[in-house]
């Protein structure tokens, strides 16, 4: 899951791993104010919550507003990591959360809100396993495909 090794142009592949527990311990936060709100202002938040889940997983998570805040206020004032991450787990991470965000704005437009809750409560875990102890299960889930899918 993490290399090291330079590009040919020189320059270090992969994301820097503190960067999505970052977008982890934001998003625990959202699906937090998503369970506590009244059902038609937590689907607008859940709403919100998979447009950012859905940048994440079309165009990588280094191209989301919390990858630019981590750049931008947090980074700098790091230490350089100690090996950086493959982007694609984090990426295919984030097409998971975004299929648990989609199932519940299903529950929540279709007034099954304890499916939405559900599914927003799913998602809260994953993310907070991931801000709190650098666990990514979409993640692990990844290179448990990969790994069954090139052992043949």
């Amino acid at each position: 899951m993490t290399t090291t090794a330079p590009a040919p142009t020189g320059v270090a592949v992969g994301i820097d791993p503190r960067g999505p527990q970052l977008t982890a311990a934001i998003t625990a936060v959202v699906l937090v104010a998503v369970l506590l709100l009244p059902s038609p202002w937590a689907g607008v938040l859940a709403g919100i919550q998979a447009l950012l889940f859905a940048v994440g997983a079309a165009r990588g998570v280094q191209h989301t507003p919390h990858a630019w805040l981590f750049r931008t206020f947090v980074r700098p004032r790091l230490s350089p990591p100690g090996e950086l991450e493959d982007p694609a787990p984090p990426r295919f991470a984030q097409t998971v959360g975004l299929a648990f965000t989609l199932v519940a704005l299903l529950g929540f437009a279709t007034g099954a809100t304890l499916l939405g809750q559900v599914a927003i409560g799913l998602a809260l875990v994953a993310a907070l396993l991931n801000a709190v102890f650098g666990l990514c299960l979409g993640c692990e889930l990844y290179l448990l495909i990969k790994r069954s899918t090139t052992a043949h």
